[in-house]
């Protein structure tokens, strides 16, 4: 898989992968997105704040991802295993469900991490559905850890963190 920058001729493609996703989840009972959140805007802010990633498979967009430092304020609601690290946060992970069940999840997350390793960041934190059995169990299998939860409009949502 090759990853990049996003550029803002992506967001149709984008939008269309997360349209397939969220029609995916509702499929199998996951009420985790919708058509008001993550938005076009949010998309078009992570591209113009250069941290929005595509990873192409097949020379189209099967995977995006945002990296950054941003967080809502309920992160503060964790109970955060190494609070004065330096860290960022994974946000909006979606693989398109054409490409789903190849590992593709696993391997943005390995590119992540050592894209993140190699630049002096020493943790990785992010939030999960509490309802998004396949989320969990990836993140899991990685090695993140729970450390509190938080809820919003969606519902409840676990907090988690990695040492890298």
């Amino acid at each position: 898989m090759l990853y990049r920058m996003a550029e803002e001729s992506d967001i149709e493609s984008i939008l269309g992968l997360v349209h397939s996703a969220i029609l995916e989840m509702e499929r199998q009972g996951i009420f985790q997105w919708d058509s008001i959140y993550p938005s076009r805007d949010v998309f078009l802010d992570d591209i113009r704040e250069e941290t929005l990633f595509v990873g192409m498979a097949d020379r189209e967009i099967a995977v995006v991802f945002t990296v950054n430092k941003a967080c809502d304020e309920q992160y503060q609601n964790g109970a955060w295993k190494y609070p004065g690290a330096e860290y960022c946060v994974i946000h909006r992970l979606c693989v398109d469900p054409k490409h789903q069940h190849k590992g593709l999840a696993r391997e943005a997350l390995d590119y992540i991490e050592h894209e993140l390793r190699q630049a002096g960041v020493e943790t990785i934190r992010l939030d999960v559905f509490c309802g998004n059995p396949f989320a969990l169990a990836l993140y899991r299998g990685m090695g993140y850890e729970e450390v509190g939860t938080v809820c919003w409009r969606k519902g409840r949502f676990y907090l988690m963190e990695k040492h890298l």
